[in-house]
């Protein structure tokens, strides 16, 4: 196995990481190497074992990746993050539960591939959870392009990515993808419960959609996107906004600066993580 790639840069003590994954994106490993948090209880609803898709982690002391959102794009050109519709499902002891998760690409796609750093408390992201779906660029973003020609609350466009083929600002290669940082069902919600989002627009999605069926599915038009908290410590990491992520060989991946960990969002692999339960539905 793959051990300890922490970056030789920082002084921090090294992590062995807790899993392995292939080469090419879109490679899926299997279930049995992906990193577990630990057991959960009984108390709450939901939690237990959940399989996902994500970007893969590639450096530092993250345990495992990022989750993918599925997207569309409405008729006129904007961008939504795919939310499955909630049903009620009887369990073994006779109680019932809210689930919300569909079929998508030859992949169980579900809610509780959200359910970490707290998610599992927040309205949004509660299965039956009514928000709006579509993208919104985020006042938190170091991206010029995004500060000069969008506004805080305004919905992603797919005519702001028209240069995405050759993009850049000086960090890794251009050309590689054209980034911005959202937020996602997080209208008319308390600050703590906005759910930032990563979007990325690539040739490189593009071609891979190309060979898989779940990116054929789960991406649009070279949009790919995930939930933008790093599964360490839940900070923000970033695409080509760090000046410092060529240093820890993320030029061209997503960094997350607080403690270095790297995620290469061009190669969406296969994990699983031990969601956390929701509260019970009467508190």
């Amino acid at each position: 196995m793959d051990s300890d790639k922490y970056p030789t840069e920082s002084d921090r003590r090294r992590f062995v990481k807790g899993v392995a994954g292939g080469a090419a994106m879109a490679a899926i490993s299997t279930a049995a190497g992906a990193a577990i948090e630990g057991t959960t209880t009984g108390i709450g609803t939901g939690g237990g074992t959940v399989t996902y898709r994500a970007a893969k982690n590639t450096d530092g002391p993250a345990p495992r990746g990022l989750p993918q959102i599925p997207l569309e794009l409405d008729d006129e050109g904007y961008l939504k993050g795919v939310w499955p519709e909630s049903e009620e499902r009887e369990l073994e002891d006779g109680s019932t539960i809210t689930v919300a998760e569909m079929e998508l690409g030859g992949v169980t796609y579900s809610t509780q591939w959200f359910q970490y750093c707290g998610c599992q408390t927040f309205q949004n992201v509660q299965p039956d959870g009514d928000y709006d779906n579509y993208m919104r660029y985020s006042a938190n973003t170091r991206l010029g392009w995004q500060s000069d020609q969008t506004s805080i609350g305004e919905r992603v466009h797919v005519d702001h990515f028209e240069d995405y083929a050759e993009w850049g600002n000086g960090i890794g290669d251009d050309g590689y993808g054209k980034p911005a940082n959202c937020t996602w069902r997080s209208e008319d919600v308390d600050s703590e419960e906005t759910l930032p989002i990563q979007v990325i627009r690539s040739a490189r999605v593009e071609r891979a959609a190309e060979e898989d069926e779940w990116l054929a599915a789960s991406t649009v038009d070279g949009f790919i996107a995930f939930l933008n908290k790093c599964t360490h410590f839940c900070c923000i990491p970033g695409f080509k906004d760090s000046a410092d992520a060529p240093k820890f060989g993320a030029a061209n991946k997503s960094y997350c600066g607080c403690h270095q960990s790297v995620y290469d969002p061009f190669e969406v692999v296969e994990r699983s993580f031990t969601a956390l339960p929701r509260p019970n539905d009467d508190g």
